[in-house]
């Protein structure tokens, strides 16, 4: 057998598991609020390099958005990445591709995924989070063999990092005039932009860094099949959803009650920095428990709604739709373009975001009912599963 002939087909919809997909799309919201806050412009700068609000319904918002959201929505994507690579690495398998094959079309898709996000970081948003996902794919595929206490130990040891570097890495000053980052997205002259971009992405990382324990977690969930069959593991889903976003809350809550201008941490601000990053890892890993606990009762004919099933789609098309968020944020609050993101507020461009994510929704569902997968996917798949040797 030739590896073309052993590869396995574009996953169908019955090989498909609802949690990951569900969560997919649905905290896809979630990354369009996120995201969208960066492009804001044209103000003073305070934490987290929020812009400094005077209405307190922007303020009010901005305090929500920094602590459900900022920092939370990434590492969830993170813990499916790699339960999704632990899965694809079993399909490869089971389809008869021999295991250094499999292993060295995983790493091609990593490669790509850099790629596409060098793209995407140097044409749309500097903020980009493919490539760093690409990267983790290579340690994943590493640590594949690795036990389970291992990779649970390696993740604790792992949030040390992320408290203490991300601690730092948000050490802004309380209000400045100038970005400490991301400084293209209050640059005028698109070509100084462009020429930004490249270094904004490599930093990126240093903001991001909880990906990496999430990842770990992921692996030791895909060994167990906890998306899969969740069900079985109801109980499992449910402490860890409450612990998670509990978590998530009170530890993110100090900084977010900072950028809202509601509190001044003075000598606590490392503090409250650190403790934002390493509880976003706890709420993204409480994020996916929800979804898989909601796929329990969502499982089954008839118990998927209209908005769950095209909610779906938009995960089994989340690459897709999270360069098209980067696509309408650039076109209307860059300052070279429309230049929105001078004026609106933390409400407005939240609304604006969220507005986004539900027409990338409804664009899913119509391929969805068209049966097409989304552009982004077939190209990262046809890219990923060419044909290694005859």
């Amino acid at each position: 057998m030739t590896l073309r002939e052993a590869l396995p087909g574009p996953t169908t919809s019955g090989e498909r598991v609802l949690a990951p997909d569900l969560a997919r799309g649905a905290l896809l919201a979630l990354i369009a609020l996120a995201n969208s806050a960066v492009f804001l412009h044209g103000r003073p700068y305070g934490p987290r390099q929020h812009v400094i609000e005077d209405g307190l319904l922007d303020r009010i918002v901005s305090v929500i958005t920094v602590t459900l959201v900022d920092g939370r929505a990434y590492p969830m994507f993170a813990a499916l990445f790699a339960y999704g690579l632990v899965r694809n690495m079993r399909r490869l398998r089971a389809s008869g591709v021999p295991e250094p094959d499999a292993t060295r079309t995983l790493r091609r898709r990593n490669r790509w995924l850099i790629g596409f996000g060098f793209v995407h970081a140097v044409l749309l948003f500097p903020g980009d989070v493919l490539g760093l996902y690409g990267l983790l794919g290579f340690a994943v595929l590493a640590l594949l063999r690795a036990s389970d206490r291992t990779l649970l130990r390696t993740a604790a040891a792992w949030l040390l990092v992320v408290a203490t570097v991300q601690g730092f890495a948000y050490l802004t000053p309380i209000a400045s005039t100038e970005r400490s980052f991301f400084w293209s997205f209050a640059v005028t002259d698109p070509f100084e932009a462009l020429a930004l971009r490249p270094l904004e992405w490599l930093m990126t990382p240093l903001g991001m860094l909880g990906v990496g324990s999430a990842a770990l977690i992921g692996v030791w969930a895909a060994r167990r099949g906890v998306l899969d069959e969740p069900r079985n593991h109801r109980a499992l889903l449910r402490r860890t959803a409450v612990t998670g976003l509990a978590l998530g809350v009170v530890g993110g809550l100090p900084m977010a009650l900072a950028v809202g201008g509601f509190w001044h941490p003075g000598g606590a601000y490392w503090l409250a920095s650190a403790a934002h990053a390493v509880s976003g890892v706890a709420a993204g890993i409480g994020y996916g428990a929800l979804a898989g606990s909601l796929a329990i009762k969502l499982t089954g004919p008839g118990r998927q709604g209209a908005l769950v099933t095209a909610i779906v789609a938009c995960g089994r098309r989340s690459l897709s739709c999270y360069l098209f968020q980067s696509v309408v944020f650039a076109v209307l609050l860059l300052p070279f373009t429309l230049g929105l993101g001078a004026t609106l507020g933390s409400a407005s461009v939240a609304m604006v975001a969220l507005g986004t994510w539900l027409v990338s929704v409804l664009l899913a569902e119509v391929l969805r009912r068209a049966g097409k997968n989304g552009p982004a996917e077939n190209l990262l798949r046809g890219l990923t599963y060419r044909t290694l040797r005859h």
